[in-house]
């Protein structure tokens, strides 16, 4: 063999991740939302973009119109000159506008019965205020009163007594150091503190969790429908409490595709006003027209106005990649959007990639964290995509609608003597799905339902 050193020319072929096509990638994987954060981020560093204000309302067409070949200065310039939209009748409403806000937390709240109470010293008041803002979310104390009365330098039974205070406050049960307390304190205020309930709540919380009623029973000497009976009560107690004050961050799903039935037939709309438009400012619009600005500026504006049109036409690929999939969705879920959950057909991102010609990667970030807007309901655009069961007779039956039988069937079952894994199993083969035991359980775990002999009932 001969080797040796020398220059050689070579064609090859390779992808290359440029800037540009990696942020096409990222914008045709951001939600709506994700979408609105990311043009404001780009606006803040290119100084050619403007984003007037955000419109989050759902448009609403009624025709389905073929979208046209784009000019895309043309089109920035226009939008810069305030026409925003390819579409003029744009609702106003936005639904954010009417969303309650929580007035008061917890710590709120109760101080401020606090400060209807009179009669307590000084120090009873520091106390008190030591304890609720020592209460966690769930509205639970986190610390001991031999903590309190050591960090506030009084007596462990004078902690105790300003405790007994607060937990008579309103929402009942607040303030307890544990469960049990929590809803005895419940108890005791709805005058249902019977013997048998609060020795059912002290000692047996867990067999009444696993609804092991004969043991209970057993133990306290009484019918099995006594149990029953408490058990009834104590589910529903409230366990937490706190919670109806929290002020957790509200969390708001803009769908970005809306599917509605026009003339008997299904069109898709792409929420185009869930996104800002992008304009491009007036002020180095007329800069970049003046022949004697200088060269420098010139060429600094011109990349921003490039890097701007690029995005522009990232966000425009991104709506019609939506689109295309989304009606390929809706032509394979058909009977879905006719007929409900139960006519879910088993459906995979490969085979959505082959109908509209794309990549099953391109697929997967078009759909991924995407909501649609239906006559249904509102999903996520994942939801369509279920693994297969096989029937009886040869067709596929989706995970989801098998789901929704199993529900069905449970909803159904004689509460006295609840279906089992293996009844339901053999109900559903009765009805043409072959499915196993195990699968049974695990969809049901999935639906939170719990086994047949927690569901069971004696009265």
């Amino acid at each position: 063999m001969n080797m040796s050193f020398g220059l050689f020319q070579e064609q090859t072929l390779k992808l290359v991740m440029t800037p540009e096509l990696r942020q096409a990638i990222t914008i045709l994987q951001y939600s709506a939302l994700d979408l609105m954060s990311y043009l404001q981020e780009q606006a803040a560093e290119n100084p050619v973009i403007e984003l007037p204000e955000i419109d989050t309302a759902v448009e609403t067409a009624r025709e389905a119109k073929p979208t046209p070949e784009i000019d895309w200065k043309e089109l920035i310039s226009s939008r810069a000159a305030g026409d925003y939209s390819l579409t003029k009748n744009e609702s106003t409403y936005n639904p954010l506008d009417y969303v309650h806000a929580p007035t008061s937390n917890l710590y709120q709240h109760l101080q401020e019965q606090l400060g209807y109470l009179k009669g307590l010293t000084a120090v009873q008041r520091k106390i008190a205020l030591y304890l609720i803002g020592n209460l966690d979310d769930k509205g639970y104390l986190e610390i001991t009163t031999e903590e309190a009365s050591r960090q506030l330098g009084v007596h462990v039974q004078e902690v105790e007594d300003v405790l007994a205070v607060i937990q008579h406050f309103d929402p009942v049960g607040v303030a307890a150091r544990n469960l049990e307390e929590c809803l005895l304190l419940q108890l005791r205020h709805a005058g249902l503190d019977d013997d048998n309930t609060v020795r059912v709540v002290t000692h047996h919380l867990d067999d009444l969790a696993h609804n092991r009623f004969s043991r209970i029973a057993e133990k306290l000497k009484i019918g099995i429908a006594d149990v029953q009976r408490i058990a009834d009560l104590v589910r529903s107690l409230n366990p937490r409490p706190g919670l109806a004050y929290q002020q957790a961050e509200t969390r708001y799903v803009i769908p970005d595709v809306t599917v509605e039935k026009v003339e008997g037939e299904y069109v898709v709309l792409v929420n185009e006003s869930s996104a800002p438009r992008l304009t491009i400012s007036r002020f180095y619009e007329n800069m970049l027209k003046q022949a004697n600005s200088e060269t420098e500026a010139r060429q600094f504006i011109q990349e921003k106005l490039n890097a701007a049109i690029w995005l522009a036409k990232s966000i425009e690929q991104r709506r019609l990649t939506l689109l295309r999939v989304t009606q390929a969705i809706v032509e394979k879920q058909i009977e879905f959007f006719e007929h409900g959950v139960h006519y879910l057909k088993p459906m995979t991102q490969k085979e959505i990639a082959e109908r509209v010609d794309l990549h099953e990667s391109t697929v997967s970030r078009a759909t991924s964290n995407k909501y649609v807007q239906t006559p249904r309901g509102v999903f996520e655009l994942k939801y369509f995509f279920t693994s297969a069961l096989s029937t009886a007779n040869g067709d596929a039956a989706s995970s989801e609608s098998v789901k929704r039988r199993i529900k069905a069937l449970i909803e159904a079952e004689d509460r006295f003597r609840p279906l089992s894994d293996q009844k339901l199993t053999e109900l559903l083969e009765k009805e043409g799905i072959e499915i196993s035991r195990r699968t049974v359980a695990k969809y049901r775990e999935e639906m939170m339902i719990p086994s047949s002999a927690k569901r069971k009932r004696y009265t």
